[in-house]
């Protein structure tokens, strides 16, 4: 029998301080045809089963989020889109403007996933030139002026080495309370010195527990992007997951997104694990295009003891991957309500 909201929602688990995030389907993985309805179903799910939000993930070959997110925000009451962010697609005016008109239309808080731009045949077609560790100084000299923006009425004057702004008065001003969430995407040191300065989150994929020691950096939060394949029994588990990521020629496109990817932590989770049932974790879906992160894969007890270390390690944010339907979200839930329980 499948999970259901009213037993387990993931919002009243006993363990405080755990936020969990979906993550909104890719254009690329839909036809067209269905591509809305399946957005706006994720969306639905994930507000049904306590998400915080939903990851809504920009690039090249995307369409673009902020339609996403107005999407998911007229077919949801509370849940937040995370809009994924790069400095090479809107002025950081721009990006305070939509925020801002989200906030005042809508009374919806957006969060914002800054992404200094992770696949480098996506920045060689926009002409930038800018170095890695570079970025990430543009990355956060374009969140501050976001952020200055939205955290004040008055015109602001703004002179840095990318952006300047002078005078410039952001309108409509939203309530205080819908001030953005900020997250950045991690590349090991980079975006989490990035994070620090900002005051933001770090989003990494994850290494397999036994092998991480924590956030490298105690002052900074830490948010992990990882898939969650759970049943009662392990075995059907891993029967779901080897078919749901079977390795054929369809996999091709992701191994070639790790080699034009700028991400470290994608290029070392893409090796495959040599035995996929040594370990709930499973880097195995890296061979298949529609994914980008690692998954947990097993009996419900099994993930939620792993997720558990992660949890003790200081992990408190979860993203997870883009979820098959309805029914995965209740056995998620089954996973993060025992994690009270989960063995140390």
């Amino acid at each position: 029998m499948a999970p259901r909201v009213e037993d387990h929602p993931m919002g009243r688990s006993k363990l405080s301080g755990i936020d969990v995030f979906s993550t909104c389907p890719a254009s690329t993985e839909v036809t067209r045809e269905l591509y809305l309805q399946q957005v706006i179903n994720v969306a639905r799910w994930s507000e049904a089963w306590g998400c915080a939000g939903t990851l809504i993930d920009a690039g090249n070959s995307l369409v673009d989020p902020w339609l996403v997110a107005y999407t998911i925000i007229r077919h949801t009451r509370t849940l937040c889109p995370m809009v994924a962010v790069q400095p090479l697609y809107m002025h950081p005016y721009a990006v305070a403007k939509v925020v801002s008109t989200i906030g005042s239309l809508y009374g919806r808080r957006v969060l914002l996933n800054m992404d200094p731009g992770s696949f480098e045949n996506d920045i060689v077609a926009l002409n930038d030139l800018t170095p890695h560790d570079r970025r990430f100084d543009r990355l956060v000299e374009y969140t501050l002026v976001i952020k200055k923006l939205l955290g004040s009425p008055a015109p602001l004057t703004y002179r840095g080495e990318f952006y300047t702004v002078d005078r410039v008065e952001l309108a409509p001003v939203a309530p205080p309370e819908l001030f953005p969430g900020i997250f950045i995407a991690d590349s090991p040191e980079t975006g989490a010195n990035a994070a620090a300065r900002l005051g933001a989150i770090a989003v990494k994929c994850p290494k397999v527990a036994s092998e991480e020691t924590g956030p490298s950096d105690k002052s900074v939060k830490f948010a992990v992007r990882i898939g969650v394949l759970a049943r009662e029994d392990a075995d059907e588990a891993w029967k779901i997951a080897q078919t749901r990521f079977a390795g054929d020629r369809r996999g091709q496109p992701t191994q070639q997104a790790m080699k034009v990817s700028d991400s470290t932590s994608h290029r070392e989770l893409g090796v495959p694990t040599p035995s996929v049932k040594k370990a709930p974790y499973w880097s195995g879906p890296f061979r298949n295009p529609k994914t980008m992160s690692p998954y947990l894969v097993g009996s419900h007890e099994e993930v939620a003891g792993e997720i558990a270390k992660y949890v003790r390690m200081g992990y408190r944010t979860f993203i997870l991957d883009v979820p098959p339907n309805a029914e995965e979200f209740g056995h998620i839930a089954v996973v993060f309500n025992q994690l009270d329980s989960s063995p140390s």
